[in-house]
């Protein structure tokens, strides 16, 4: 029996070891595919960038009034250095402005002023196209030119051509260091650009032919980055190189990487390693148990036996003290769930009881107007008072929902919401009282829409209750100003200021039932209501005292970037 078991642990070793070979050797491959892949992303999108940036400058330049003034005027004086100011900021190798000759006139190189350069496919395609032309060559330095073009005219015709020179050579020193090589080569299959100078102006044949391509590409990589590949012998998956190619969406080019496994059977080595060892160690610990297992069998039966029968009778003790716990608990629960249904009852019904004064003391107020429209047979009027009153027994339909909402501690979809909308809403709605109360309204309004992600229901009756709040503070005052103001930034925030005599306890001003009012004025369910619609929103209430007179509250919710508002409604 103990063969066995050591001839099956030996077994069952060796295919773990063996499979964990062949696992850790395709995920290691996957990873360094993976990050080469990510890599050549990374190459071709500086490619495209670089492109891209310097596409738009011709066009710009060749409407440069300065530009065209001084080709028309034939007056080159300040030109060059007009010139030298701009390639600093775009980053490009050098601009150079000709004549309608092909004459150099004015350069960032003033090396080259005066060059005749009539003949370069440049220039005789940027004459003859009414739009911005790209061409490459390779002169005689050995490099390729990159280059954006475009005519410059007026009314008249042509006066000459802009030329802007793109350095994408610096790129390539990006690319060094790396464990791969990696070349562009335009729609010919001709490398333009590489990490192995000498593979320039070849194909990729022509290139890999030059030496054997592992050789080649060992060299080029050691020249870029200083790295070498080590013993080129070991292939996995029979290659010890991968193969990358990229389209990049400009005149047919492609990007092209070759990166090395060098690394990949170290690392698989290296675990495999602590995993002989964890079980050589086991089958050492396996042994040194086995052997005292024979001199300790009996005194371990013996602690065991006991050990259970203590165990057993312990285990019954507990048993029975879980059970009475349990029964404890469930009875607890009950109660609580019971006292949480009472409480939640009372608040809505005392909640209901705040939030529709407001809605019937404003029904009243239209209704009486009503009759008295009626009375003057002004029935255009009066229907349009009815239409309020209809619009308000809506909104003390919603209120009351809002409630049921509040009471359970939950909100409905959010969207994005115009804070000015908001308040626009909630002083409509306050329109009989402040109408009723000689208030003087200041409100700074930002002119762009002020967006937050809320229920715009349940904002605006924060904003009424706000209100009421700041009306009620100011009764029997000589001097009733109501400031509102929306400021925004990383938040949206709405101050709420009033000229009454202030707030005695802020510390308790938003717990419920907190009031200052005389009894049956207020329950002090308001500011607790708006405490927590605002906290449901993300955001915060404040209150403090103002530096002259009164109370300021103010609502601060997360602003909505531009465009995240429909993100999260198609989610």
């Amino acid at each position: 029996m103990l063969r066995a078991l050591i001839v099956l642990f030996l077994g069952g070793a060796i295919a773990i070891i063996w499979i964990s070979n062949i696992w850790l050797t395709e995920r290691f491959t996957e990873t360094t595919r993976n990050r080469a892949e990510l890599r050549l992303a990374i190459y071709s999108g500086s490619v495209i960038s670089e492109i891209q940036r310097h596409q738009v400058v011709p066009l710009l330049l060749s409407r440069d009034p300065v530009l065209i003034r001084s080709l028309e005027a034939n007056d080159y004086t300040n030109t060059s250095q007009y010139l030298i100011s701009y390639v600093e900021e775009i980053g490009a190798a050098s601009i150079l402005l000709l004549d309608r000759e092909g004459r150099v006139v004015a350069a960032t190189d003033r090396a080259r002023i005066s060059e005749r350069r009539n003949s370069d496919p440049f220039f005789v395609e940027a004459s003859r196209s009414p739009s911005t032309v790209f061409t490459s060559n390779e002169p005689e330095t050995g490099r390729f030119d990159f280059t954006f073009s475009r005519q410059i005219e007026n009314g008249d015709g042509l006066l000459g051509v802009i030329l802007v020179e793109i350095d994408l050579a610096r790129l390539v020193d990006r690319w060094r260091g790396t464990s791969e090589a990696v070349f562009l080569a335009n729609s010919q299959g001709e490398i333009i650009l590489s990490t192995e100078p000498r593979w320039r102006g070849r194909t990729e044949a022509e290139a890999m032919a030059l030496r054997t391509p592992p050789s080649a590409i060992q060299r080029a990589l050691e020249v870029t980055g200083d790295w070498a590949f080590g013993d080129p012998g070991p292939n996995f998956f029979g290659n010890a190189t991968i193969r990358l190619e990229t389209r990049i969406p400009f005149r047919g080019w492609r990007i092209v990487s070759y990166t090395a496994y060098a690394s990949v059977r170290e690392r698989v080595n290296g675990v495999l390693a602590l995993e002989i060892m964890g079980f050589a160690l086991l089958l050492a610990g396996g042994f040194y148990v086995l052997s005292r297992r024979a001199r300790l069998q009996t005194a371990v039966l013996a602690r065991e036996s006991a050990e259970l029968r203590r165990l057993n009778a312990r285990l019954q003790r507990e048993i029975a003290e879980r059970q009475k716990v349990e029964r404890t608990l469930e009875e607890a629960e009950l109660s609580l769930q019971q006292s949480q249904k009472l409480a939640a009852l009372g608040e809505m019904s005392a909640a209901v009881s705040h939030e529709l004064n407001q809605p019937l003391a404003a029904m009243k107020t239209y209704l009486a107007g009503a009759r008295l429209l009626l009375q003057r047979k002004r029935t255009e009027e009066a229907a349009s008072s009815f239409q309020r009153i209809d619009d308000l027994i809506e909104r003390m339909g919603a209120i009351t929902r809002q409630l049921k909402s509040y009471a359970r501690k939950g909100g409905d979809a959010l969207e994005p919401v115009d804070m000015r909308d908001a308040l626009k809403g909630a002083l409509t709605m306050m329109e009989p009282q402040l109408r009723t109360d000689t208030i003087e309204i200041t409100q700074s309004l930002p002119r762009k829409p002020a967006m937050v992600l809320a229920d715009r229901l349940r904002l605006e009756q924060v904003i009424i209750n706000l209100l009421r709040n700041a009306l009620d503070a100011m009764k029997g005052a000589d001097r009733r100003e109501l400031d509102l103001m929306i400021v925004e930034g990383e938040e949206v925030v709405l101050t709420v200021r009033d000229s009454g005599d202030g707030i005695d306890d802020l510390e308790a001003l938003f717990e419920p039932f907190y009031t200052t009012k005389k009894p049956g004025d207020g329950v002090g369910l308001g500011l607790a209501i708006s405490s927590g619609i605002v906290n449901d929103l993300g955001g915060r209430l404040t209150a403090r005292n103002a530096a002259r007179a009164g109370a300021v509250f103010e609502v601060r919710l997360p602003a909505l970037a531009e465009g995240e508002g429909q993100t999260e409604a198609a989610e």
